[in-house]
């Protein structure tokens, strides 16, 4: 699913971010509004300020990005689209500034933990800022000689900075998947268009009784009818310690019958269950 027209949607951080990217590619034309935390963006969205909300909810790296289930979980709004962003990470420094001139580089812990190898080879002294985006502001304000950002390209052209080295992350796979978040319920089946091929998803949260087997036995719905789960994963439960949330994605919507057999069955077995909602599947992105 993507929006068009004069939409605004809600992202955490600044002007470079992969959030404004992925935000930007829902949303061709719409204006992509940066905030300074996930919970103020998500509220924008909660409170009308913003027509969406695009917040990370898993890198093919390093996992699950739990603050966004978390704020689904207490939350109306409802999943309606998805995004797929290929991380690629450079280092930027102020023009003039040469790659032998680099003493310290900044970027956000996961960025330099992802770019660690090429960290390492060049001695450089690692230093954590609050976002990729947020560092490269921040170098092309302050910075100077002996200092570098690690962040996108259209970090680089946001605030006139040059790329030293382009792709400098260790891993070639590295993506970020993001969920589109509104009060609407999002594109279903019955919107395909003769000769057009979309693959939907579904997102849900349940928890289990304590009681010795129940999880298989809330699993079995979905092999039982034909459908495929693609995520699952245990969250600890914020109002009762000890007791856990779990996450699942499967393939379908909830308009086709199986979909919502599956989910009827589900609520009989589980002891909670939240649907988080349906959506097109985002487009897959190729590693290069």
């Amino acid at each position: 699913m993507s929006a068009k027209g004069s939409v605004r949607i809600a992202y955490q951080g600044v002007p470079g971010a992969f959030s404004e990217e992925a935000s930007l590619g829902f949303a061709p034309g719409g204006t992509a509004v940066g905030f300074p935390s996930f919970e103020e963006a998500f509220a924008a969205a909660a409170d009308g300020t913003c027509d969406y909300a695009c917040l990370p909810v898993e890198n093919s790296l390093a996992g699950s990005i739990n603050q966004t289930y978390d704020l689904l979980t207490d939350s109306a709004l409802n999943v309606v689209g998805e995004r797929i962003v290929r991380v690629h990470h450079n280092l930027l420094a102020k023009p003039g500034v040469k790659l032998s001139d680099i003493k310290r580089v900044y970027s956000h812990p996961q960025a330099l933990a992802q770019c660690a190898g090429f960290i390492r080879r060049h001695k450089f002294e690692a230093v954590t800022d609050f976002d990729t985006a947020g560092a490269a502001m921040l170098l092309a304000q302050n910075g100077g000689e002996g200092k570098a950002a690690i962040a996108s390209v259209r970090a680089a052209q946001e605030y006139g900075l040059e790329v030293l080295a382009e792709k400098i992350e260790d891993l070639p796979f590295n993506f970020t998947r993001f969920f589109v978040l509104s009060y609407g319920e999002g594109r279903g089946p019955k919107s395909v268009k003769e000769g057009e091929s979309v693959r939907f998803k579904s997102s849900m949260v349940l928890a289990t009784r304590h009681r010795p087997g129940d999880l298989v036995t809330c699993l079995e719905v979905f092999p039982k009818h034909d459908i495929n789960m693609t995520k699952l994963e245990s969250r600890p439960r914020r109002d009762k310690p000890w007791s856990y949330l779990f996450y699942i994605d499967i393939d379908g919507h909830v308009e086709e019958p199986h979909v919502a057999a599956a989910l009827t069955d589900l609520m009989r077995r589980a002891a909670f269950v939240k649907f988080l909602g349906s959506y097109p599947a985002a487009e897959p992105v190729e590693v290069g």
